[in-house]
């Protein structure tokens, strides 16, 4: 009984498996962050142009 709590504690094999899901919602998280700020960009982009086409001749 005392061998397997020892093999038990020192088993790393499910450490992978923690550290791969902690990179993929880290890289899954830098996704949405850069999609959301993409998103206010390019929204503020068209009300830019839509504004200068409305204005018809406006320098923009």
């Amino acid at each position: 009984m005392t061998n397997f709590i020892k093999n038990f504690a020192a088993d790393e094999s499910g450490a992978s498996a923690a550290e791969y899901a902690l990179i993929l919602m880290v890289v899954g998280l830098a996704i949405v962050v850069g999609a959301q700020a993409l998103s206010t960009a390019i929204g503020g982009a068209m009300t830019t142009t839509g504004t200068c086409i409305s204005t018809k001749g406006a320098t923009c």
